[in-house]
């Protein structure tokens, strides 16, 4: 593992503190590609405007035709965080802009599988409906846009993932990564491009006179919601994805979440009122999405729609209970796994540069998070594989990876699906998450050719770990106030969270919960409290550490405390 302090910029830091920002904070920001004090106004006037992305006039033609007629319009919606907060904008939003007859569906992850399938376009028209919008999904469902198409339904498709080599024939496409898209933003998560798609609506239906600037609908109560799946879906933080996750979080923190909100900041023993990015990436965004996991994803989108408090309530309890389940079913999986994970390699030898893990008991609905937890152990891109439960695919493996810096994921399925014909039997994701499915008996096949693309991509300095950190840390600033004022800010994916790296010395170090090492530290010759979640091995008495910071709060004292992110010895 190698710790690496992160270059800041002089001329910026400088820049931003003349401005008025904190010393700390201006170093981080400028460590951070900020340059002025400009750059850090989060106004919802910054936002960059709907009109920059492609197809998203003709989206707000079709959306106020069909309101217009009072056709019924059907959401079909993906099973993770984005794709739940996603559709409950949807919803929320057209209906606020006059939709009356609106409702949704979302795929069952094990039966129906990902996207606008076929056999999806048929339940939407069975169901009545005159219009069919994806979110979070249908950039690459080209036949079950055709299918829709072939049934009479209009299709509108808003998505950010990345295209495949064929666009589907909907009447619109929304998607920053469509070709001849000049948005600015990439990285707008599925619930952004929902966002700007009820924006533009609403423009179009001032400019037909259902309203004026003065009488229409409110949208920024829906930016708790943008917010939320805009961070649990781990797409960059540009500055625009930045501006909608800070409004977001203002609303929350001033009592203006929904129900469904404030009942999972209840429920996850977070406080609302100190509300942060993190509290989206670690404690909302995966109860929510264990539901899509293991249960009905309903669940998280009803929780997201309802504005009852009890019912809410009751919700976000069993989004709370289903959880714990995926925990349990994640850990066992996780030892299982990361044990063959091993085994691919002698003891004290390096990990083969990418590793692919099936088992047959595995559960799919969490092979993702497995995935990411092998990486991060190993710091090697990951598959995990389970047996796919749909019908009529006895013997199929669906797989979910997760990748390092440097390998990207879906590009190199790409490459391996051209090298190996009929081994992939589907493949879509990002640079750094995808999923997959495999033709029965092709694991052993797709274990290597993925080792192989990854020897060639991958030199020995992407396969050794790296922490980017902040450099060390004055004590001056080892306050419990100023780590409030860090955590107020929005951090998260391109924007990394503060986190420190300085040696300390080490003066006593003990395991809690048998999994946790929990530390007494020495720190410019002030003690302060540690501890390294997930870590057993002992430290010397001298190291360097990575650490970020948070407040230990017991008995009415706060103190400061390090969480250790990795060292170096």
């Amino acid at each position: 593992m190698n710790i690496v302090a992160r270059q800041v910029p002089p001329r910026a830091a400088w820049a931003l503190e003349q401005a008025g920002v904190h010393p700390l904070l201006a170093r981080l920001f400028a460590a951070r590609g900020v340059q002025s004090h400009d750059e850090l106004d989060d106004g919802l006037a910054r936002l960059l405007p709907p009109a920059g992305l492609k197809g998203i006039a003709a989206a707000a033609r079709l959306l106020a035709d069909a309101i217009a007629a009072q056709q019924r319009i059907c959401i079909v919606a993906d099973y993770d965080c984005d794709g739940a907060t996603a559709c409950a904008v949807a919803l929320r939003g057209l209906r606020l802009l006059g939709a009356e007859h609106v409702d949704y569906l979302v795929p069952d992850r094990v039966v129906d599988g990902y996207g606008l399938t076929a056999p999806i376009a048929r339940r939407v028209k069975e169901r009545g409906a005159d219009l069919l919008v994806t979110v979070d999904n249908g950039i690459a469902s080209v036949e079950g846009v055709a299918e829709a198409k072939a049934l009479g339904l209009a299709v509108l498709v808003t998505d950010h993932h990345l295209p495949g080599a064929q666009l589907p024939a909907a009447d619109a496409i929304v998607n920053p990564n469509q070709p001849g898209c000049g948005f600015e933003s990439k990285a707008l998560a599925g619930v952004g491009v929902m966002f700007y798609v009820l924006l533009a609506l609403r423009s179009e239906l001032r400019a037909r006179g259902t309203f004026d600037k003065a009488t229409q609908p409110r949208l920024e109560p829906l930016l708790p919601l943008v917010a939320l799946g805009t961070v649990a879906d781990v797409v960059r933080l540009d500055a625009n994805n930045r501006r909608l996750v800070a409004q977001g979080l203002k609303r929350i923190r001033t009592g203006y979440a929904s129900a469904g909100i404030t009942a999972l900041f209840a429920a996850a023993g977070r406080k609302i009122d100190a509300a942060t990015s993190l509290d989206f990436g670690f404690a909302l965004g995966p109860r929510i999405n264990a539901a899509g996991r293991l249960s009905d994803m309903s669940l998280g989108i009803e929780c997201l729609l309802t504005d009852d408090a009890g019912h809410a309530a009751q919700l976000a309890a069993q989004l709370d209970a289903i959880n714990r389940e995926r925990r349990d079913i994640e850990g066992g999986m996780r030892e299982q796994a990361l044990l063959m994970a091993e085994n691919l390699f002698e003891e004290g030898a390096e990990p083969p540069p990418a590793v692919s893990v099936f088992d047959a008991d595995f559960h799919e609905g969490v092979v993702g998070i497995v995935a990411s937890r092998i990486k991060d152990k190993l710091h090697r891109p990951t598959f995990v594989f389970a047996t796919s439960g749909a019908p009529g695919a006895e013997g199929e493996l669906k797989g979910s990876g997760r990748s390092i810096a440097g390998f990207h994921l879906r590009d190199a399925l790409d490459l391996v699906a051209k090298r190996h014909p009929g081994v992939l039997l589907k493949f879509g994701g990002h640079a750094m998450a995808a999923g997959c499915t495999l033709a029965a008996g092709q694991f052993a096949v797709f274990e290597q050719a993925l080792a192989q693309v990854a020897r060639e991509w991958l030199d020995a300095a992407a396969l050794t770990r790296r922490i980017d950190t902040d450099g060390t840390l004055a004590s001056e600033y080892c306050r419990a106030d100023l780590v409030d004022t860090l955590h107020r800010e929005v951090w998260g994916q391109g924007f990394a969270p503060p986190t420190f790296s300085e040696e300390v010395e080490v003066l006593s170090q003990r395991l809690v919960g048998e999994k946790h090492l929990s530390l007494k530290l020495r720190h410019q010759g002030r003690p302060v409290d540690g501890i390294w979640f997930g870590h057993t091995d002992p430290l010397p008495a001298r190291v360097l550490l990575a650490f970020r910071l948070d407040v230990n709060e017991w008995k009415g004292e706060r103190k400061v405390q390090f969480l250790v992110e990795g060292a170096q010895v």
